[in-house]
């Protein structure tokens, strides 16, 4: 259900109950002909009632202001890409500890890459450049 929806009911119920707090109110303020007998009928149905309908208001405005959004197809699924993969040596960058493959996003493009040899490298995570 629309949250709009869900609003627009939750105000109506709202401002229906505060009406209806209110009408009890006035009919047992209206029974008392002393003042002070007609505090617990303001203090227990008239002002609770009118909270409720300008609660009731609110939400109906809010529910009547919300931008109306069509439904939400479900996002295409991605396709998972694999991990790169060439057959050229493996390469890494002067002082790093890692080996990449040639097409690795960490060193594809960068003239300082150079093969890797017998140094001991550990393997990129990203492209991993030989099995485990």
């Amino acid at each position: 259900m629309p949250r709009s929806r869900i609003l627009l009911w939750g105000g109506v119920a709202a401002a229906a109950a505060g009406a209806v707090l209110c009408v009890l109110g006035w009919y047992g303020i209206s029974g008392e002909r002393f003042a002070e007998r007609q505090l617990p009928y303001l203090a227990s149905c008239t002002v609770p009632g009118a909270a409720l309908i300008v609660a009731g208001a609110v939400l109906v405005s809010a529910a009547l202001l919300l931008p109306v959004r069509p439904p939400e197809a479900s996002p295409p699924e991605q396709e998972e890409t694999p991990p790169p993969s060439s057959d050229g040596p493996p390469l890494r960058v002067p002082g790093g500890t890692l080996a990449h493959r040639p097409d690795c996003p960490l060193v594809a493009g960068k003239p300082e890459a150079t093969e890797a040899g017998d140094a001991p490298l550990d393997p990129c995570p990203v492209c991993e450049p030989w099995p485990p």
